[in-house]
């Protein structure tokens, strides 16, 4: 099987030596990016669903937004994880390569996501940093934003999204906002979550700007082709949070097509998102998990093994 073969508990220290973990990581690391050249390219879906982005961005592990900030296919998710998990598990993946880093107001876990990425010693235009407004702050956006850069110790970030539809309304107004903060260079970029297609529609009726990022539950349960075309009519690239929570990984077609490819039916998963375009966000504060991941550039599915994944929603 792919990935880690040697558990590494996680309790706020990590279980054996700090070289063992390196060593592992490494060698996972090396396993991502190979010296040889790109993998072959994957089979795209077909039978009336929504075609994939042209994939070609999984060579080079990033798609190009609206406006052409790049944004990288794979990122840390940190929904719950606080204090030391959070700065660990950041400070894990971005060492294993990551070049992506979510996270939120809500989540409470800005400045141990800053202080990770600081210490790091990765440099902070290499990495693609997301944070996200919540929906009770609407009236305060830039002043939210504010504390977050300082939270998060930067003076930008990549992708600011608004968490939620504040009161469930598409809320124009917050959106303008956000589209002034771009234009003062406090965010890259900008886009929303768990927006529905007429929300997004209504903002782009009044600012005449679409998000560049929808960032939505996804999974082989939540897999909705018609969502997946209508936001790629609009320019607008879905980003899939909880990946696998919603998932059954015991599925006898996962597991199926996880042994053909020698990795983890949790790999099949993310590999399976890639594949429609989508950029995933899974989450872990292991350090096998969170480097397992990453590690889905070495194969690719078939257009059967696309749909047979579709069909389990």
């Amino acid at each position: 099987m792919r990935g880690i073969s040697r558990p590494v508990h996680h309790n706020g220290t990590h279980a054996g030596s700090v070289q063992s973990v390196s060593c592992l990581i490494a060698a996972v690391a090396a396993k991502i990016w190979p010296a040889s050249a790109p993998p072959p390219r994957p089979a795209v879906a077909t039978g009336g669903q929504a075609a994939p982005y042209d994939l070609h961005v999984l060579d080079e592990r990033t798609v190009t937004l609206a406006g052409g900030v790049d944004v990288p296919t794979v990122g840390l998710g940190t929904w719950q994880l606080r204090g030391g998990p959070a700065y660990e598990a950041a400070r894990y993946a971005l060492q294993a390569g990551y070049r992506h880093i979510d996270t939120a107001t809500m989540y409470r876990n800005e400045a141990e996501i800053g202080r990770a990425l600081r210490d790091s010693g990765v440099p902070r235009k290499d990495v693609f940093l997301t944070t996200k407004l919540p929906p009770s702050r609407a009236g305060r956006a830039r002043a939210t934003l504010t504390e977050s850069l300082r939270a998060l110790g930067t003076e930008h970030v990549d992708l600011w999204l608004v968490h939620w539809p504040p009161g469930g309304r598409a809320d124009p107004e917050t959106w303008g906002q956000f589209l002034a903060a771009r234009r003062d260079g406090l965010a890259r970029t900008v886009g929303v979550s768990n927006y529905t297609t007429g929300q997004i529609d209504e903002l782009v009726r009044a600012t005449g700007e679409a998000p560049a990022i929808n960032q939505v539950p996804w999974s082989p349960a939540d897999h909705d082709p018609v969502m997946l075309a209508e936001s790629r009519d609009r320019g607008v690239v879905v980003e899939g949070y909880s990946p696998l929570k919603r998932t059954n990984l015991r599925s006898r077609v996962l597991a199926g097509i996880a042994e053909a490819h020698g990795v983890t039916p949790a790999q099949v998963v993310l590999r399976w998102h890639l594949q429609h375009g989508i950029v995933v966000i899974p989450k872990s504060a292991r350090p096998e998990r969170i480097a397992a991941n990453l590690d889905l550039f070495g194969f690719s599915l078939s257009a059967d093994e696309v749909a047979m994944i579709d069909g389990l929603r």
